[in-house]
């Protein structure tokens, strides 16, 4: 029976979002495993907690990776909750306690109720997985880094890196570490050593210049970088020439379009799915221009 890994990074505008599942396809039609998340920020047009109860039938979250502990992260964290859905495991950076992580979180004003639900997480989400993930995902595997505290006392270098694999295929999905914090992971040998033969890099802090690295690329070189962003307003923003010229030469082909591509975006792709079987990857997009 064929069977691949699902990477679909929805648009959130300017958050993140990416649902990651193992398919089997039969006769009778597919049949979707256990599903991951990585990240619960939610846009105008699509939200999480919805998505998962009412087009994928499911009230069952079985495993959310937290990269980044802002709201554009993690806006439909409590929704979650709110709407039923089991969520019986939480990977985030493990380093800050949950009075660090509240303390942080107050710097920037009150909680909101999604800050409130993850301090709620950092203090209760500690107790042995039962089910661990690289056991449990029909093949798919993780890895993830992190910088300590108090070394970094800002949520955006105490991001919690992920890489996602399958069958030979790598993502990283870095949350929003700043230049600092790149640096900082690269002093750690395994993960120079897994930065080897990514393919596909989500662009850190929504593609924003302080989150781009010119050091990483001495490890990898990617097929194509992701971003997951609103419309332009910034100068910030203007980094699809530095992803560019990191990127391999030939790119990578959507299938949806029949386009060759180096850098995606959600703000003009909509969402962006990686299917993986057989040893190959293939894209398609939301929109087909």
């Amino acid at each position: 029976m064929p069977q691949e890994m699902r990477v679909r990074i929805w648009d959130v505008e300017h958050g993140a979002c990416a649902m990651v599942q193992h398919v089997t396809r039969t006769l009778l039609g597919e049949h979707g495993g256990r599903l991951a998340m990585i990240d619960s920020g939610h846009g105008t047009g699509f939200r999480p907690s919805d998505y998962i109860i009412n087009f994928m039938g499911r009230n069952r979250l079985d495993y959310l990776f937290i990269t980044n502990a802002d709201q554009d992260h993690m806006s439909d964290l409590q929704g979650l909750w709110d709407a039923g859905i089991v969520v019986p495991v939480v990977h985030r950076n493990p380093s800050p306690s949950a009075a660090a992580m509240r303390a942080m979180k107050e710097q920037c004003g009150p909680l909101t109720r999604d800050a409130e639900k993850f301090v709620e997480i950092c203090q209760g989400f500690n107790s042995v997985i039962a089910e661990p993930f690289d056991q449990n995902m029909g093949g798919i595997t993780a890895s993830a880094f992190w910088n300590t505290y108090p070394q970094f006392t800002d949520t955006n270098n105490l991001s919690l890196v992920v890489f996602v694999k399958y069958e030979g295929f790598k993502i990283l999905f870095p949350g929003d570490v700043e230049r600092p914090g790149w640096r900082a992971l690269l002093e750690q040998p395994r993960f120079r050593a897994e930065l080897a033969n990514t393919d596909v890099l989500v662009a850190s802090h929504h593609g924003r210049e302080n989150g781009f690295c010119e050091d990483i690329f001495a490890y990898f070189t990617p097929s194509c970088v992701v971003i997951s962003d609103k419309a332009k307003m910034h100068s910030t923003q203007e980094t699809l020439p530095d992803y560019r010229a990191v990127v391999r030469d030939e790119g990578v082909r959507v299938r949806t379009t029949g386009k060759d591509r180096h850098v995606l975006t959600t703000r003009r792709d909509g969402w962006i799915q990686f299917s993986v079987e057989g040893g190959s990857y293939y894209i398609d997009t939301e929109y087909h221009g």
